[in-house]
């Protein structure tokens, strides 16, 4: 059975204290064999203000980190309202998402800021989550595969090939994102297939770069997505705001592939 990635995106949602308490009911479920780190790992994006009380409150004997939803791509300067990827790296996170769609549709953020970020999420030592996906117009106008091309070359060019060991790819169909709707398993991994050859192709295969899968998963579609050979994880929304719901994904995964 493969390693999984679970990563939980709370989005603008959990205060300080609910966040900590997420995190001690967390480490409780969290215990067991099938919780090693070689079978699981879990990572935690919580709003940047819940992130202190989020590491404070991570188990220590489970394979469990937190990372931020953004950072922005320079160091320091007059950029209100942002948090550069050393402010990130320095509260301690581990990892930091990249494109996210939200940021992408509701925030405008282009492709060459998108690479921008990357790039200096990566030299900041931060694993990138970098995010990609298409819209519904573009799927139904059979654009899917062109617009994961254009966004991963985008994001990949000027990155040395020893990069690729500090990246994690998420496709994130946009109209699959908090709608309730999903990709079928067999288009995620299409898709997901598609993005892991792109990622060989720019930097090698060792170490492979995994593949999230992202967009209204839970514990009912888990099973049928986790088993697809290109999906390595999921990239988990409303579903990673309750334990039960989260950890569940793994669980169901897990429990019927054994």
């Amino acid at each position: 059975m493969k390693k999984i990635y679970l990563y939980g995106n709370w989005k603008m949602n959990m205060l300080p204290f609910e966040g900590e308490e997420f995190c001690r009911t967390l480490g409780n479920k969290m215990q067991g064999d099938i919780y090693s780190s070689e079978m699981i790992q879990v990572c935690l994006f919580p709003p940047f203000l819940s992130i202190p009380e989020v590491l404070k409150s991570l188990p220590e004997d489970v394979p469990v980190t937190c990372g931020a939803q953004d950072g922005y791509f320079e160091d320091r300067g007059a950029f209100t309202g942002e948090v550069s990827m050393d402010m990130v790296k320095a509260v301690g996170c581990s990892h930091v998402l990249a494109g996210h769609s939200e940021r992408r549709h509701i925030f405008g953020e282009s492709n060459e800021i998108v690479a921008k970020k990357l790039a200096k999420a990566l030299e900041a030592g931060l694993k990138a989550v970098l995010c990609f996906g298409e819209t519904l117009d573009e799927r139904e106008s059979g654009k899917t595969l062109a617009v994961a091309r254009e966004q991963l070359e985008s994001a990949f060019s000027g990155l040395e090939k020893d990069k690729g060991c500090g990246i994690i790819l998420a496709y994130e169909p946009v109209w699959a994102i908090g709608t309730g709707k999903n990709a079928r398993p067999e288009d995620a991994q299409e898709v997901c297939g598609f993005a892991a050859k792109m990622a060989e192709e720019h930097f090698g295969t060792h170490p492979k770069i995994p593949v999230l899968y992202g967009g209204s998963v839970k514990e009912s579609n888990a099973l049928d997505l986790l088993s697809q050979h290109d999906i390595d994880g999921a990239l988990v929304g409303g579903a990673s705001l309750k334990v039960d719901s989260f950890l569940g994904i793994y669980e169901n995964y897990r429990t019927i592939s054994v």
